[in-house]
């Protein structure tokens, strides 16, 4: 497998989750403003969705879509833990999980990042904060999103709030959040992959 990543970006999920699987896997960074990978291709030629996760499969297919990525990799090795099993109310629960940081998360803090105009920047940082409110309750005491088991989700979650300070939110604001976000950061495969990708500073 080889995963194609940007840094910093949401694709490091998928690069935590590797390094929790044990899985064997390359990697190849994605630079931003040229769009060519480290392994010499035009990204758009990875995949031509033009942006990351994007993962090569052995048999050389490209696997896209952060939700679906992570599920593949939980489900390469069952012993990691990654990911109930299929079929499982606790495997819908997961989904649930992913499902709800990638459009309710993660999406929020785009406009953060590119939209064009201050005000969509505010309707995107209120509909964030709403969110943030309800899920620093959720989590509460709890040490992963589905209770005492690290999964892809707690990943993806981490990942994601990372990007607070880039876009002026205070993660202190919710405490439960920014004990999560501390706690995960001492994890080993957190650890790799913040080096990997030149951000354990």
């Amino acid at each position: 497998m080889k995963l194609y990543y940007m840094t910093g970006a949401c694709s490091m999920a998928s690069l935590i989750s590797l390094y929790e699987s044990g899985a064997k896997f390359e990697t190849a960074a994605v630079d931003r403003k040229t769009r060519k990978t480290s392994d010499g291709l035009d990204y758009d030629q990875v995949n031509s969705k033009g942006y990351v996760p994007a993962l090569r499969l052995d048999d050389g297919q490209v696997l896209t879509e952060n939700v679906a990525v992570l599920l593949y990799i939980a489900d390469r090795n069952p012993a990691a833990k990654l990911a109930p099993a299929a079929g499982t109310l606790e495997r819908y629960r997961l989904i649930e999980w992913l499902a709800f940081v990638n459009s309710e998360i993660h999406k929020n803090f785009a406009p953060l990042f590119s939209a064009p105009s201050e005000d969509i920047k505010q309707f995107a940082r209120g509909n964030l904060t709403k969110r943030l409110d309800w899920l620093n309750t959720a989590l509460g005491s709890k040490h992963f999103l589905t209770g005492d088991t690290f999964t892809v989700a707690d990943a993806y979650l981490f990942v994601v709030l990372g990007w607070s300070g880039h876009v002026g939110i205070e993660l202190g604001k919710w405490p439960n959040l920014k004990r999560f976000r501390s706690d995960l950061q001492s994890r080993p495969a957190v650890k790799s992959a913040l080096k990997a990708e030149g951000l354990d500073k």
